[in-house]
């Protein structure tokens, strides 16, 4: 086969963390081919890791966007897929999509992973020794890739238009058929190849896919059998900008990453196949692939990047937990036996322990916000019970969210640690996130209600009340059913309606008309902060 290189791809490579790139050639590919300089020490002939040998598993974002929940559990699964079996996590930054690049999206990623507790192996931030980690950092790879298979005949340029590819679109909807390309120039001679170059014509360059069944083991779905050409034509390796596409920059990057395990979203299940076809054309094994199910919204819709309540960042802005999200997202298609339903709070050794890739499901599920709910619950006690240095950073985070929430009330704020955790103890069947112990209902655990004018019963009867409360004769254990019995004999003995006496402790207590009972209100403010703000409710303090 005569070969006809021509300049389409950039020389110099961003140090770095990826950025927006230019897309205007400077550097003719034969001239990189004959004098290359090596920026990959595996050989490129190398063979993947034999069976036995170290699992190496990758999470490859797109910088398109911030994580979602359905980026999660698949960064989740590969990580305990690595670690249930002693090997490495990696970190892949696939940034070939310029157009819908955004900038600083891949550290947002990689903070959410940390956030989130999982920590990769390798990635674009410490490096390892199969980097870069930022597919714009290896298009040297990638060039050096697509001669091979030039030179082999199982790849070619590809002059169509856009607007002739518009036009065959078109067509076969009209004749509802199957959208695809016709592999028109696959069947060019060198003679016109040569033409067309000369007149500098745009082209990319496209793979020969071959017409029979593809074949392939799904660790999760089983036996895939699928006839790829019957649904698309000769698919882009280099686009007509000399950027690589996603199939094949993520094909090569596999092999030289030395992956054994792909797991992803079953929506690319559709394209193993024609990775499967490009491993094979460079005489190399593919990975094995375990394509995970669909994370639904509750309404039964597909997740998206714009929606955000599936954001990370959402979750983090809300008081959810890390622990608990990972535990929130295991609910999502399996992956472990009914050992993990059986342990209050799941922690990340845990989750490594019982995960299992055959307990995968293969049906799609939707999300169960009220779980969520369940396990940051779990999560926060299991932090205050079994965990100290953990207990005292929520009390610390808990004491500074009180103090941002109410500035203007600085002074009178009860802030004491052992107060705190009292009521980190009490309101935990109560609240869903710690944000929920400053908002609504339970905000008058920190500052004094605003006094009312409603006069609901006497102030003498109040005053009365207030004395006393703050003495041990009349109620000597300050407790929620000591209190009750007190409440509803004093009102007895005062001749007061037990419902008018109640509504005028509620107002004077919280300033509420709903919340907690008085009792547990009483309760929790302790002896000291419930007849302060009785007598406060009388307007005799001064």
């Amino acid at each position: 086969m005569n070969l006809i290189f021509v300049t389409f791809w950039r020389t110099s490579l961003p140090r770095g963390l990826p950025k927006r790139l230019s897309t205007t050639p400077a550097t003719s590919f034969r001239s990189y081919c004959d004098h290359r300089t090596p920026v990959e020490t595996t050989p490129s002939n190398a063979k993947r890791p034999n069976d036995g040998e170290v699992v190496r598993v990758r999470f490859a974002p797109s910088p398109t966007g911030f994580m979602h929940l359905g980026g999660l559990r698949t960064a989740l699964y590969n990580y305990l897929y690595a670690k249930a079996h002693g090997g490495q996590f990696v970190l892949r930054i696939e940034d070939t999509d310029q157009e819908r690049f955004v900038e600083g999206a891949s550290e947002k990623l990689y903070a959410d992973l940390k956030w989130a507790g999982i920590e990769p192996d390798e990635d674009p931030f410490k490096g390892g020794p199969h980097g870069p980690y930022t597919q714009s950092q290896r298009y040297e790879i990638y060039k050096r890739e697509v001669k091979k298979l030039m030179e082999d005949g199982r790849a070619y340029y590809c002059f169509c238009t856009e607007r002739r590819l518009e036009l065959l679109r078109k067509e076969a909807l009209r004749l509802r058929q199957v959208p695809k390309y016709d592999n028109k120039c696959r069947h060019l001679t060198p003679g016109q190849v040569a033409e067309r170059l000369a007149k500098n014509d745009k082209f990319c360059i496209r793979f020969k896919l071959h017409s029979k069944g593809d074949e392939f083991q799904d660790a999760i779905f089983g036996k895939i059998v699928y006839f790829i050409a019957q649904q698309e034509g000769d698919p882009i390796l280099i686009k007509s900008d000399g950027f690589p596409t996603y199939h094949f920059a993520n094909v090569v990057d596999d092999h030289y990453m030395r992956i054994t395990h792909v797991l992803r979203g079953v929506e690319w299940q559709i394209s193993t196949p024609k990775h499967i076809q490009l491993f094979h054309a460079f005489g190399w094994r593919p990975p094995q692939y375990a394509h995970l199910p669909l994370i639904m919204n509750p309404n039964g819709t597909k997740l998206s990047k714009r929606q955000g309540d599936v954001q990370l960042e959402h979750y983090r802005n809300n008081g959810t937990f890390p622990q608990a999200l990972l535990n929130y997202v295991t609910q999502s298609g399996g992956g472990f036996g009914r050992e993990l339903l059986e342990i209050t709070a799941p922690q990340l050794p845990d989750l490594v322990r019982l995960f299992d890739l055959k307990k995968i499901n293969t049906n799609s599920s939707r999300l169960n916000p009220e779980l969520l709910k369940h396990f940051n619950r779990a999560e926060i006690r299991h932090k205050l019970e079994n965990d100290s240095v953990a207990a005292e950073e929520i009390v610390r985070e808990v004491t500074e969210m009180v103090r941002k929430e109410f500035p203007k009330e600085s002074k009178q704020l009860q802030l004491e640690p052992e107060h705190v955790r009292e009521v980190l103890s009490w309101s935990l069947p109560r609240i869903d996130s710690l944000h929920d112990l400053v908002r609504g209902k339970l905000s008058f655990l920190w500052v004094l209600p605003k006094p009312t004018k409603e006069k609901i019963v006497d102030t003498d009867i109040l005053a009365l009340l207030a004395k006393n409360l703050s003495t041990e004769t009349d109620v000597p254990e300050f407790s929620k059913a000591e209190l009750s019995r007190f409440i509803k004999t004093f009102a007895e003995r005062n001749h007061l309606a037990f419902e008018k006496l109640m509504k005028a402790l509620r107002a004077g207590l919280s300033g509420l008309q709903e919340g907690p009972s008085v009792p547990e209100m009483m309760e929790i403010l302790g002896r000291e902060k419930t007849v302060q703000r009785i007598v406060l409710a009388t307007g005799r303090q001064k």
